[in-house]
C-alpha cells in the first residue's frame, strides 16, 4: 500500500484525467438542494469510479475494497471535494450498510450485497425515522412478522433520503410484539421494487425532493435478510449510525470552506464586509471551521478503533449548528437581493440553497436535541432522560 501522499497524488491524477469529456460537465453538480441534477450521469460517473477501483476503498480487500488506511480514506474524500467532483449517489450503501454488513452480516449476506455496492449496481436508503419516531429511534412502530420463510413488513418510514432512486432499504422494525423502546427491534434488508411498497417524494424548502415517505403494506423479504439476530436491531442500528460519522466528514469540510470563501467574496464585492458586525461573524465562522476540523480529527480516533464513540455527537452538533449559521450569514451578506429568486418559478442561487437546506442540518442524522442527550448521558455521565 502506497504512502498517504502517494495515494493522494494517484487519486488526484485520476480525477484530473477522469473529469473530462463526457464527465467534465459534472463538476459541482448534485449535492444538498441540488439532488435532482444529472442523476443518471452521476450514477454513470460513480460506476466509472467503481470500474477504476475507487469505490469502497476502506473496505477489506476480501470484500472488494482496497484496505485503505484511515489517512488514505481521508485523503480520498478531501481530494474528491477539492476537485469539485459530483455528489455521490451510492454513499449510503458504501458508507453505512456496507461497513455494517462487514461487521455483523452473515457470509451469505456479504456475498450477495457487498459486490453490488462496490460496483454501484444497487442503491440503498435508510429506513429509520417514522412520523412519531424521528431521532428517537426507540419509538419505532413499523412491525415485521415472520411468515414461514419471509418477514412481512407493515408500517411507514419518513425522511428517507434517495428512496425514490434506491433498490433496497435497510429497515428497523419491531419484530417482537408487546416490546417497547429499544427492545424487540430487528434490522431487515428489504427490496423496494415489490408490491406493498409505495414511495412518495416530500417537497423540501429548496423545491427539490431528496427525501421521501415510504409505506410498507405487507411487503416481504426473505427470513435470511435480518442482520444480526432478531431483536438485535437497536445494536445494529447504532453501529450503522456510528459508521455514518466517518471519514467523509473531512471531505465535507472542504465544501464548507468553499462556501465560506464564496460568502467572503460576495461580502467584499457588495460592500457588506464594511459592516463590523458582518466582519465579526465572518471571523467567527472561520474559527468555527477550524474547530470543526479539530473535532473531526479527534473523532477519527474512534473510527480507527472500530466506530466513533459519543464524541461523534460533539462533532455532529457543532458542524450542523455552524453550517446553519453560515446560511444565515450568507443571507445577511446578500441583503435584500437574497429574498428574490434568480428566475421563475423558483430558481435559487447557491446562497439561497445554502440557507434553506442547512435548516435541516440540525435535524437529520440525529437532531441537536438527541445529540445533547447523548453528550449529557454518555460523556458527562448525567442521569438519563425519563421515558414513558
Amino acid at each position: 500500500m502506497s504512502s498517504v501522499e502517494e495515494f493522494r497524488a494517484e487519486f488526484r491524477d485520476w480525477l484530473r484525467a477522469a473529469l473530462t469529456g463526457e464527465f467534465a460537465s459534472l463538476r459541482g453538480r448534485g449535492g444538498p438542494g441540488k439532488e435532482h441534477e444529472t442523476f443518471a450521469e452521476r450514477l454513470a460517473w460513480e460506476r466509472h469510479m467503481a470500474a477504476a477501483g475507487w469505490t469502497c476503498i476502506g473496505w477489506p480487500k476480501e470484500y472488494g475494497g482496497r484496505g485503505a488506511t484511515l489517512e488514505q480514506q481521508v485523503a480520498l474524500h478531501e481530494e474528491y471535494a477539492l476537485a469539485e467532483a459530483p455528489a455521490r449517489v451510492g454513499h449510503i450503501g458504501e458508507q453505512l450498510l456496507g461497513p455494517t454488513l462487514i461487521a455483523f452480516g452473515t457470509p451469505a449476506q456479504c456475498e450477495r450485497y457487498l459486490p453490488r455496492i462496490v460496483a454501484v449496481e444497487e442503491l440503498w436508503c435508510q429506513g429509520y425515522s417514522e412520523p412519531d419516531a424521528g431521532s428517537d429511534l426507540g419509538g419505532v412502530r413499523t412491525r415485521a412478522e415472520l411468515d414461514g420463510e419471509e418477514w412481512v413488513i407493515t408500517g411507514q418510514k419518513t425522511w428517507t433520503s434517495l428512496a425514490h432512486a434506491s433498490d433496497w432499504c435497510f429497515v428497523v422494525a419491531r419484530t417482537e410484539p408487546g416490546t417497547t423502546r429499544h427492545r424487540g427491534l430487528s434490522y431487515l434488508l428489504v427490496p423496494l421494487d415489490q408490491p406493498g411498497v409505495e414511495v412518495r417524494p416530500i417537497a423540501q424548502l429548496t423545491g427539490t425532493c431528496e427525501f421521501n415517505e415510504v409505506f410498507f403494506d405487507a411487503a416481504r423479504t426473505p427470513a435470511g435478510n435480518v442482520v444480526g439476530a432478531p431483536g438485535e436491531g437497536w445494536k445494529i442500528a447504532m453501529a450503522t449510525l456510528g459508521f455514518e460519522r466517518g471519514v467523509s466528514t473531512l471531505g465535507q469540510q472542504v465544501g464548507f470552506r468553499r462556501e465560506l470563501a464564496a460568502v467572503i467574496d460576495l461580502a467584499k464585492r457588495n460592500g457588506a464586509a464594511e459592516d463590523p458586525l458582518i466582519r465579526d461573524r465572518i471571523t467567527r465562522a472561520w474559527i468555527g471551521l477550524e474547530i470543526i476540523r479539530a473535532n473531526a480529527l479527534r473523532m477519527l480516533d474512534g473510527v480507527a478503533a472500530g466506530a466513533p464513540g459519543p464524541e461523534a455527537s460533539i462533532c455532529k452538533i457543532f458542524w450542523a449548528t455552524w453550517h446553519r449559521e453560515l446560511g444565515e450569514l450568507a443571507m445577511d451578506v446578500c441583503g435584500a437581493d437574497g429574498m428574490l429568486a434568480a428566475g421563475a418559478p423558483y430558481d435559487l442561487d447557491d446562497f439561497q440553497r445554502l440557507f434553506l437546506f442547512s435548516r435541516s442540518d440540525t435535524i437529520y442524522a440525529g437532531s441537536n436535541e438527541i445529540q445533547r442527550n447523548i453528550i449529557a448521558e454518555r460523556v458527562l455521565g448525567l442521569p438519563k432522560e425519563a421515558h414513558p
